[in-house]
């Protein structure tokens, strides 16, 4: 019962936005996403603490004000998202813009296929209609299942429309080393938590376990790495912005490498982040690991000790 009272809301949700336009759904999800931030709990703990975590010198006025840009920009993310499903492929065009399109050309013209690393940043959605109806590159995306089938089967569809394909992260190492095997693009997101197991990567002065893949994937392949944000403007375009990662001079497959690349790309995140505060999804818990593994250096050192002595 409650996985259709929700398929119901979802798609009731998505019929009121369709009467809007992609910039209208976008101003209207602004608007509720403010909304949820002032008027009830839901995630604004998670949400200042993280901050407060990130950015201890800023004051609480100052955190207050990037969470309230964070939900607004999750709202329009969300709102934009249930719209674009229907847009025409000129309107979509119409609300993005490349600041430097070469930096990714290149990069795939190099035929070793290509990492596109992203993160909920901004209006993510729009990464793959980009890059499929602006430059017209093949793109694999791998994506987080919804735990609601009947909802995951109309966002798989939507997102179909303007990918190559679609792969569930259950099944993704294999397909991902196939398609860059195949020369394709991958797209991945790598900003939220892994698990215990994961790398551990300092991010805004913090140990945050951090997915390995990325960097595993190119030292194995040779593929290049190219991290795509999509950066609000105050027109409610989005301006595309590409950086690769640079990691010539670590080629070869090892646990340290993979280390010092997962590194390299995380401190790249954080630097966008940094300048664009209010573009990233601060309601997920970034640093739910941290104090496990803070405990699990302090083991090692003392261990390290008892056996020196």
């Amino acid at each position: 019962m409650k996985t259709w009272i929700e398929y119901v809301f979802f798609m009731f949700s998505r019929a009121c936005v369709r009467i809007l336009s992609l910039r209208g759904a976008g101003r209207v999800g602004a608007f509720l996403g403010g909304l949820v931030f002032r008027c009830t709990s839901v995630r604004k703990r998670v949400t200042l603490d993280n901050l407060a975590l990130a950015f201890p010198l800023k004051s609480i006025r100052e955190r207050r004000a990037i969470a309230l840009g964070a939900f607004r920009n999750y709202g329009q993310a969300i709102s934009q998202f249930l719209r674009i499903g229907t847009s025409s492929d000129a309107e979509v065009l119409d609300m993005v813009r490349w600041t430097n399109p070469e930096v990714l050309q290149e990069a795939f013209a190099r035929g070793k296929g290509l990492i596109l690393l992203s993160a909920h940043f901004g209006s993510w959605e729009f990464i793959l209609p980009a890059t499929k109806l602006s430059l017209g590159l093949p793109v694999i995306a791998i994506v987080q299942q919804q735990r609601n089938g009947r909802i995951n089967r109309v966002v798989d569809s939507q997102r179909r429309r303007f990918t190559f394909s679609t792969v569930p992260m259950a099944h993704a190492v294999r397909e991902v080393l196939r398609g860059l095997k195949e020369k394709r693009i991958v797209l991945l997101l790598g900003d939220q938590s892994g698990s215990r197991e994961s790398l551990f990567i300092p991010f805004f002065g913090h140990w945050a376990a951090t997915h390995r893949g990325a960097a595993a994937f190119a030292l194995r392949s040779g593929s290049p790495i190219v991290m795509y944000f999509m950066l609000r403007g105050p027109d409610g375009r989005s301006e595309i912005v590409c950086e690769e990662v640079d990691y010539a001079d670590i080629t070869a497959f090892t646990e340290e490498h993979v280390l010092e690349l997962t590194r390299r790309h995380t401190a790249v995140l954080e630097r966008y982040i940094r300048s664009y505060p209010d573009h990233w999804l601060w309601m997920h818990k970034r640093w739910k690991h941290s104090a496990y593994y803070e405990a699990r250096l302090a083991q090692q050192g003392a261990a390290h000790q008892r056996s020196g002595s």
